[in-house]
């Protein structure tokens, strides 16, 4: 009897997959039944309600920083985004952090010396105008930002009082591409990964400490100080207290440019003497994921709320803007069916297709689409979980539907009905989203393994996109609908 049900079981997955996101699974038919097993596979459908809702502020975590500002087409809004960086050393391996002194033949006076140094920005994607002038300020920490707590992006350090007063503040104008470099020089900086655009700042200038000792310039300062407390390079912690807090990159002027960084460099260049010949040589201290990095975006707070308070459709956008808050009808699902099993849950988003030339160039559409528990969203961020498709989902545009589909959620159905039956009474009252999700576009980071990838980290979107979703309040198309399929028992 055993086989006969998974046989079935079978069946009806199988017919479940090979249903185009536009198909409605109600055309399976009413039901499936097998007498001598005593079940029956039924089917049926239900509307959805759903509502734009603001992101005033998210947690500032992320694979990458990002730097600029652009208008957004669609709202005339500008848009900043500047960040802050730590920078990181191996971990006991501060023996190695320099080249041997006396190897070293950039000196002064007998002194070890920098020839130059410079934070690289490495930057791995940008929207907008590569031509276009931009303006940074870089600013140096006086003091680290502390691990341990929530940062998110409305975080300012320089209102919070993390700028060194008398540290270095290095503006730089730039562009993704300048045209009086050479095109083998033009703004390319090599990595182990590839090839990418990157933004140089010079910190050639005379540099004075905290205790007011002067340097030729910050790399001086970072070698010298190596050479008198190599303990403290022999990790990023110690680093950072006692060496370099890190760096403010602020968006200081300009217009019409986004880029999204990879990997922020601190890097050292000085003179060695190797094998008889003289060899230039650089040190670098790189500011990933490892270390603590905020990005902080300034939005126009009318413009969002206006947005989010349209009705007919319902709105994704970000960098930290508007997600789509669904309600499902679980009551109305399990109605009647309080002793079956939900084996299937399938819901499509489909995209609203009208956007105009220039919007569509700027402000592409999220890949990915997280939906998670209402109550659960900033936990699932605050807990760096990754969806588990029982009460958190990942769904990726299909470009073909121009569409979103969740193909089985009935997982964060069974939840939810779970939990309000065992709430008791006032379950819904002390909890008004019981039965919300929430859809929040995110990038996700991947980790290769033998049999292919597997997601190792989720962290919201913090380029800029943007798209409507079908649906809202007054939804003038085909509501949002989700097709259940049960087992039935008798």
């Amino acid at each position: 009897m055993m086989r006969k049900m998974l046989l079935l079981a079978g069946v009806v997955i199988s017919m479940i997959t090979i249903s185009s996101c536009d198909e409605d699974t109600a055309s399976i038919g009413k039901s499936l039944t097998d007498t001598a097993d005593m079940f029956t596979m039924a089917t049926d459908t239900f509307d959805l309600t759903s509502r734009s809702i603001i992101a005033e502020h998210i947690l500032s975590r992320s694979a990458y920083s990002y730097l600029g500002r652009i208008k957004d087409p669609e709202t005339s809004a500008y848009i900043t985004e500047d960040y802050m960086t730590q920078f990181s050393t191996l971990e006991n391996n501060n023996e190695s952090v320099f080249y041997d002194k006396e190897d070293i033949i950039s000196r002064e006076g007998g002194e070890v010396v920098a020839d130059s140094c410079a934070i690289v920005i490495v930057v791995n994607s940008f929207t907008g105008d590569s031509l276009a002038a931009m303006k940074l300020t870089a600013y140096e920490l006086d003091k680290p930002v502390e691990e341990g707590k929530k940062y998110y992006t409305d975080f300012d350090p320089e209102k919070e009082g993390y700028i060194r007063a008398d540290g270095i503040k290095q503006n730089l104008v730039y562009s993704i591409i300048n045209l009086q470099l050479s095109d083998s020089v033009r703004n390319i900086y090599q990595t182990s990964s590839g090839q990418y655009y990157s933004i140089t700042i010079p910190l050639k200038k005379q540099y004075k400490d905290k205790d007011g000792k002067e340097y030729k310039n910050y790399g001086t300062y970072l070698m010298r100080k190596f050479f008198e407390h190599p303990d403290y390079y022999k990790n990023f912690y110690t680093f950072i207290h006692n060496i370099c807090p890190g760096f403010y990159i602020k968006t200081t002027d300009g217009l019409g440019l986004m880029t999204e960084i990879v990997d922020t460099r601190l890097i050292t260049y000085y003179r060695i003497m190797k094998d008889g010949k003289e060899t230039n040589f650089k040190t670098e201290f790189h500011g990933t994921e490892e270390v603590l990095q905020t990005t902080r975006i300034t939005n126009n707070k009318m413009v969002i709320d206006a947005l989010a308070a349209n009705d007919e459709w319902t709105y994704l956008k970000t960098p930290a803007g508007i997600f789509t808050e669904v309600t499902l009808p679980v009551d109305d699902i399990k109605k009647g069916h309080e002793n079956d099993t939900i084996t299937s849950a399938k819901v499509v988003f489909h995209k609203m297709n009208d956007k105009s030339e220039l919007t569509d160039k700027l402000l592409k559409d999220p890949t990915n689409l997280l939906m998670v528990h209402r109550d659960s969203l900033e936990s699932f961020f605050d807990n760096h979980n990754i969806p588990n498709n029982t009460s958190s989902y990942l769904a990726t545009l299909s470009t073909k539907y121009n569409s979103y589909t969740y193909t089985n959620i009935s997982g964060i159905i069974n939840l939810m009905y779970n939990n309000k039956e065992k709430g008791g009474a006032n379950y819904t009252t002390e909890h008004p989203n019981w039965n919300k999700v929430v859809l929040v576009p995110v990038k996700t980071t991947m980790t290769s393994t033998s049999s292919g990838g597997t997601i190792s980290a989720v962290n919201h979107e913090m380029s800029i996109t943007s798209t409507r979703l079908i649906g809202g309040a007054k939804n003038q198309h085909e509501p949002i609908k989700i097709s259940i399929i049960y087992n039935k028992t008798h």
